[in-house]
């Protein structure tokens, strides 16, 4: 299994604050979990397009290839501004 996270607008956006997902084979990088997810339909779609989305896996930020495991936790979050 996958643990997916979502943070700040996304979990808002998505209603959805964490989910598991079997880690199939079509899932080994993040962005085919990314395009996965998008799949699920237009609120899906539209939440996760955004080119500024961030992505961490065990907690280190990740990039669209970072292959994933079983057991792996994926967060999906929108980059953080401070000031």
């Amino acid at each position: 299994m996958l643990t997916v996270r979502f943070f700040a607008r996304l979990r808002e956006q998505l209603a959805c604050e964490v989910l598991e997902i079997p880690c199939a084979p079509g899932l080994g990088t993040v962005a085919a979990l990314r395009s996965a997810l998008a799949s699920r339909g237009p609120v899906w779609q539209q939440a996760l397009e955004d080119q500024n989305l961030l992505m961490a896996v065990n907690h280190s930020l990740a990039e669209p290839a970072t292959p994933l495991a079983a057991g792996d936790e994926v967060a999906f979050f929108p980059p953080v501004t401070g000031g």
